[in-house]
């Protein structure tokens, strides 16, 4: 008998007129590693939280859902709680309490444990994740990193035997989320515990899965090993890719045209192939036009210092650095490094103890030509209303227009942003992505010259982040000024015209996006490692398809 298992289950929101769940069937086996993968709005949040006895969200559910032979809503309390942990997507969402060691003892406490009892499983624990140097550290002040990782060890604390977490990832930069899946890896292999994750980095996770389900409009399209999963969305039967194949990992990607068996995962497998593939060939390189400096500098740090309070570190030191007008230019860093902070002195939210910002040559916070708008890491720091085309109704609410040509706006960026379908619904009732789009439009429909984009990319499923980079795309060539930071490098390296990095307070390089991306040996993309022994220029997936094929046939 498996660990949880779905019988024909279908389940309906209040007032929706469709189901997000339809027949889904499939059962998990006891310590499987299980990734669920589909774009946002497909169902996975409320696929994860029915396997949650007290996340079941309220609505219309048809079918069954075992825990070990047992229906999940007839499960105690206590067993439900204690067996079955679950991470949520925003790691602040799930901190209750002020004090690290508090929040590891917290779930403890509330089941009546001893203090002995409690006492041993936090050493344990804060022993086992490496928390031992912020044991004592507000929670307020963890970075995003050491968030989650709080979160999955005071989960952890209360020995479950079933962890559950919906897209962990999505907030943490490429390193942090790397040590952070590596962990659950550990637990899976090293204490037994089942494993079900939804996830939209799939780079990572595929290596590290048992078998992969993917869902589409609710339905199960795919469930298989990972292997496997590239052949079947590819369609090379049908001849037209499912969407989610562009979602899929670079090293599943690049071999889908060349039948050589199972698909490989991981970049080392990647090379093997390449090297089958490429033996006894004369591999040709690849020749790329060099980027054009532009001659007019709209954006201009100069030895900028930030620091929050009198006495505490600076954040920012001594930052230089020009955007060119009319570019998309993007910062790449860690967690907590500044960027965020960069962004906000930019667009004159904070003001800089040191140094000058110009916009076109005008310090900030003096009349300038250009209009900058900045949307922020948070997609619900710009909600103020109660629906989703009020939201947007209010972004063009000052604009001097017809009431028409108001509405026109609006109904065009509903559209654009493929959110039309939840016009009416609570914008704090979105997925994180829906947010996304929509506090997105928001901040377009504004007309900005300048976009400020903080982490635009985040929590958004692969489809739309290309739906998203057309858009951005389009905007640049009428004239806007794209400034983003990102802990996306596929994004980047893939849309971008220059890229630079931030590390403890400044800027350390930039260069045109494939020139830093092909110096760089992790901040790089899963296609230039890939590749870039016998051609170190090709950043993306596609790039090295084509040339591939072009040396191959």
């Amino acid at each position: 008998m498996g660990k949880i298992k779905f019988e024909q289950v279908t389940f309906t929101y209040p007032l929706a007129e469709q189901a997000a769940l339809k027949d889904v069937t499939f059962e998990i086996e006891e310590s499987q590693f299980i990734v669920i993968c589909g774009k946002s709005g497909c169902g996975k949040s409320t696929l994860l939280r029915q396997m949650k006895k007290n996340m079941m969200p309220y609505g219309e559910l048809k079918g069954e859902i075992l825990y070990d032979g047992t229906s999940i809503k007839e499960l105690e309390e206590r067993k439900s709680v204690s067996e079955i942990g679950y991470v949520q997507q925003n790691p602040d969402n799930q901190i209750v309490t002020d004090k690290v060691w508090h929040e590891l003892a917290f779930g403890l406490e509330s089941l009546g444990y001893d203090n002995q009892t409690i006492k041993r499983r936090v050493a344990e624990m804060a022993d086992y994740f490496g928390i031992e140097n912020w044991f004592h550290k507000e929670t307020n002040t963890l970075s995003g990193g050491q968030k989650q990782l709080l979160n999955l060890a005071s989960v952890m604390v209360m020995q479950p035997k079933v962890l559950i977490l919906d897209e962990p990832t999505a907030q943490l930069d490429p390193i942090a989320a790397s040590e952070f899946l590596q962990t659950v890896y550990k637990i899976n292999r090293d204490l037994g515990v089942t494993v079900i994750m939804s996830e939209h980095r799939l780079e990572e996770v595929f290596p590290i899965a048992d078998r992969v389900l993917v869902l589409d409009k609710g339905k199960i399209v795919a469930i298989d090993i990972p292997e496997r999963i590239g052949e079947y969305l590819s369609g090379r039967e049908t001849g037209e890719a499912h969407p989610m194949f562009y979602g899929l990992p670079a090293v599943v990607r690049i071999f889908q045209n060349f039948r050589m068996g199972e698909s490989p995962l991981t970049i080392r497998e990647g090379r093997k192939k390449m090297e089958q593939l490429l033996k006894g060939k004369e591999v040709v390189g690849s020749s790329f036009d060099a980027v054009e400096k532009s001659k007019e500098t709209v954006i201009q740090l100069k030895n900028v210092w930030f620091h929050y309070e009198k006495g505490h570190h600076d954040v920012l030191k001594g930052v230089s650095f020009s955007v060119e007008k009319g570019r998309w230019s993007c910062v790449l860093g860690g967690n907590g490094s500044g960027k965020s902070t960069m962004l906000k002195v930019i667009c004159g939210i904070l003001k800089q103890q040191k140094g000058k910002v110009f916009i076109n040559g005008a310090q900030t916070g003096k009349k300038c030509s250009e209009k900058v708008v900045m949307l922020p890491q948070n997609p619900q720091a710009v909600f103020t209303e109660i629906t989703v085309e009020e939201e947007l109704f209010e972004g063009v609410a000052f604009m001097d227009m017809e009431d028409r040509e108001k509405i026109e706006k609006v109904e065009m960026m509903l559209e654009k942003m493929e959110i039309t379908h939840l016009r009416k619904a609570n914008p704090y009732d979105l997925s994180g992505g829906e947010q996304q789009r929509l506090a997105l439009g928001k901040i377009l429909l504004l007309e900005p010259t300048i976009l400020l984009l903080d982490e635009p990319t985040k929590s958004l499923d692969p489809f739309f982040k290309r739906t998203l980079a057309k858009i951005l795309k389009d905007l640049q060539r009428n004239g806007m000024t794209i400034f983003m930071v990102s802990h996306d490098v596929e994004f980047c390296a893939s849309y971008t015209d220059y890229c630079a990095m931030f590390f403890d307070g400044e800027i350390v390089s930039e260069d045109c996006t494939r020139k830093f991306f092909s110096g760089n040996s992790f901040y790089t993309t899963t296609a230039n490692r890939i590749a870039r022994k016998w051609c170190n220029e090709l950043i993306t997936c596609e790039e090295v398809q084509e040339w591939l094929q072009k040396n191959v046939n």
